[in-house]
Protein backbone atom coordinates (compact mmCIF):
# COMPACT_ATOMS: atom_id res chain seq x y z
CA UNK A 1 0.00 0.00 0.00
CA UNK A 2 1.58 3.08 -0.87
CA UNK A 3 0.30 6.49 0.18
CA UNK A 4 0.38 9.27 -1.90
CA UNK A 5 1.34 12.58 -0.05
CA UNK A 6 -0.01 15.17 -2.70
CA UNK A 7 -3.33 12.99 -2.52
CA UNK A 8 -3.29 13.29 1.23
CA UNK A 9 -2.36 17.01 1.05
CA UNK A 10 -5.19 18.30 -1.41
CA UNK A 11 -7.92 16.08 0.97
CA UNK A 12 -6.13 18.16 3.57
CA UNK A 13 -6.02 21.41 1.82
CA UNK A 14 -9.60 20.95 0.57
CA UNK A 15 -10.84 19.86 4.23
CA UNK A 16 -9.27 23.30 5.42
CA UNK A 17 -11.24 25.48 2.51
CA UNK A 18 -14.34 23.42 3.44
CA UNK A 19 -13.69 23.78 7.09
CA UNK A 20 -13.15 27.74 6.29
CA UNK A 21 -16.09 28.09 3.76
CA UNK A 22 -18.48 26.30 6.37
CA UNK A 23 -17.20 28.18 9.65
CA UNK A 24 -17.62 31.44 7.51
CA UNK A 25 -20.99 30.52 5.38
CA UNK A 26 -22.69 27.61 7.67
CA UNK A 27 -21.46 27.44 11.11
CA UNK A 28 -21.37 31.09 12.05
CA UNK A 29 -24.76 31.82 11.00
CA UNK A 30 -26.19 28.46 12.42
CA UNK A 31 -24.29 29.54 15.79
CA UNK A 32 -25.95 32.81 15.55
CA UNK A 33 -28.93 31.65 14.76
CA UNK A 34 -28.66 29.14 17.84
CA UNK A 35 -27.44 32.05 20.05
CA UNK A 36 -30.60 34.23 19.30
CA UNK A 37 -32.87 31.02 19.96
CA UNK A 38 -30.93 30.45 23.32
CA UNK A 39 -31.32 33.83 24.20
CA UNK A 40 -35.51 33.99 23.24
CA UNK A 41 -36.20 31.03 25.06
CA UNK A 42 -33.95 32.49 28.30
CA UNK A 43 -36.56 35.54 27.71
CA UNK A 44 -39.24 33.35 27.68
CA UNK A 45 -38.48 31.02 30.70
CA UNK A 46 -37.97 34.78 32.59
CA UNK A 47 -41.26 36.30 31.05
CA UNK A 48 -43.31 32.49 32.13
CA UNK A 49 -41.78 32.91 35.82
CA UNK A 50 -42.94 36.83 35.80
CA UNK A 51 -46.34 35.57 34.25
CA UNK A 52 -46.55 33.20 37.00
CA UNK A 53 -45.74 34.90 39.46
CA UNK A 54 -47.88 37.88 38.75
CA UNK A 55 -50.44 35.13 38.21
CA UNK A 56 -50.10 33.63 41.72
CA UNK A 57 -50.22 37.35 42.99
CA UNK A 58 -53.75 37.86 41.40
CA UNK A 59 -54.78 34.48 42.75
CA UNK A 60 -54.05 35.76 46.28
CA UNK A 61 -55.56 39.31 45.68
CA UNK A 62 -58.81 37.67 44.87
CA UNK A 63 -59.12 35.50 47.44
CA UNK A 64 -58.24 37.76 49.51
CA UNK A 65 -61.34 40.62 47.90
CA UNK A 66 -63.55 37.15 48.19
CA UNK A 67 -62.77 36.57 51.44
CA UNK A 68 -63.74 40.30 52.38
CA UNK A 69 -66.65 40.01 50.21
CA UNK A 70 -68.03 37.46 52.34
CA UNK A 71 -66.82 39.27 55.95
CA UNK A 72 -68.89 42.36 54.50
CA UNK A 73 -71.94 40.49 53.30
CA UNK A 74 -72.10 38.66 56.97
CA UNK A 75 -71.40 41.48 58.39
CA UNK A 76 -74.29 42.78 56.72
CA UNK A 77 -77.07 39.96 57.05
CA UNK A 78 -75.61 40.39 60.63
CA UNK A 79 -76.59 44.28 60.81
CA UNK A 80 -79.80 43.14 58.43
CA UNK A 81 -81.05 40.73 61.47
CA UNK A 82 -80.41 43.47 64.14
CA UNK A 83 -82.44 45.97 62.15
CA UNK A 84 -84.75 43.33 62.04
CA UNK A 85 -85.09 42.39 65.94
CA UNK A 86 -85.06 45.76 66.75
CA UNK A 87 -87.79 46.75 64.20
CA UNK A 88 -89.91 43.36 65.18
CA UNK A 89 -89.10 44.12 69.05
CA UNK A 90 -90.28 48.18 67.95
CA UNK A 91 -93.40 47.17 66.41
CA UNK A 92 -94.61 44.82 68.43
CA UNK A 93 -93.77 47.50 71.87
CA UNK A 94 -96.04 50.04 69.58
CA UNK A 95 -98.81 47.37 69.53
CA UNK A 96 -98.43 46.64 73.30
CA UNK A 97 -98.78 50.40 73.87
CA UNK A 98 -101.75 50.96 71.37
CA UNK A 99 -103.44 47.77 72.89
CA UNK A 100 -103.11 49.16 76.55
CA UNK A 101 -104.51 52.21 75.49
CA UNK A 102 -107.52 51.03 73.98
CA UNK A 103 -107.99 49.09 77.06
CA UNK A 104 -108.00 51.95 78.94
CA UNK A 105 -109.84 54.18 76.62
CA UNK A 106 -112.22 50.92 76.69
CA UNK A 107 -112.36 50.88 80.50
CA UNK A 108 -112.76 54.83 80.97
CA UNK A 109 -116.02 54.39 78.02
CA UNK A 110 -117.17 51.16 80.26
CA UNK A 111 -116.85 53.14 83.35
CA UNK A 112 -118.62 56.58 82.23
CA UNK A 113 -121.53 54.22 80.69
CA UNK A 114 -121.65 52.71 84.25
CA UNK A 115 -122.09 55.67 85.68
CA UNK A 116 -124.39 57.48 83.47
CA UNK A 117 -126.54 53.89 83.42
CA UNK A 118 -126.49 54.16 87.25
CA UNK A 119 -127.53 57.73 87.41
CA UNK A 120 -130.91 57.19 84.84
CA UNK A 121 -131.67 53.93 87.05
CA UNK A 122 -131.15 56.69 90.05
CA UNK A 123 -133.63 59.04 88.45
CA UNK A 124 -135.91 55.92 87.42
CA UNK A 125 -136.01 54.69 90.40
CA UNK A 126 -136.54 58.18 91.97
CA UNK A 127 -139.77 58.65 89.78
CA UNK A 128 -141.21 55.30 90.27
CA UNK A 129 -141.27 55.31 94.21
CA UNK A 130 -142.64 59.00 94.20
CA UNK A 131 -145.26 56.99 91.71
CA UNK A 132 -145.47 53.76 94.39
CA UNK A 133 -145.32 56.17 97.47
CA UNK A 134 -148.05 58.46 96.22
CA UNK A 135 -150.19 55.52 95.25
CA UNK A 136 -149.87 54.06 98.54
CA UNK A 137 -150.58 57.08 100.48
CA UNK A 138 -153.40 58.34 98.16
CA UNK A 139 -152.36 61.64 98.76
CA UNK A 140 -150.36 64.67 96.56
CA UNK A 141 -146.60 65.25 97.44
CA UNK A 142 -145.13 68.41 97.66
CA UNK A 143 -141.39 68.36 95.94
CA UNK A 144 -139.69 69.02 99.01
CA UNK A 145 -141.38 65.33 100.42
CA UNK A 146 -140.98 64.12 97.02
CA UNK A 147 -137.01 65.03 97.25
CA UNK A 148 -136.67 63.65 101.01
CA UNK A 149 -138.84 60.28 99.57
CA UNK A 150 -136.44 60.13 96.93
CA UNK A 151 -133.48 60.74 98.98
CA UNK A 152 -133.93 58.04 101.19
CA UNK A 153 -134.94 55.51 99.06
CA UNK A 154 -131.73 55.87 97.06
CA UNK A 155 -130.01 55.08 100.56
CA UNK A 156 -132.03 52.25 100.99
CA UNK A 157 -130.99 51.33 97.29
CA UNK A 158 -127.39 51.57 98.34
CA UNK A 159 -127.74 49.24 101.39
CA UNK A 160 -128.84 46.62 99.32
Amino acid sequence: MTIHWESTVFAIIAFVILYWLLNRYAFGPLFSIMEKRKTLVIGELAQAENHRAETARLLEEQRKAIAQARQEAQEMIEQTRKITAKTADDLIQAAKSEAQRLKENAMQDIESEKNKAIADLRTQVGKLSVQIASKIIEKEVNSASQGELIERYLKEVKLR
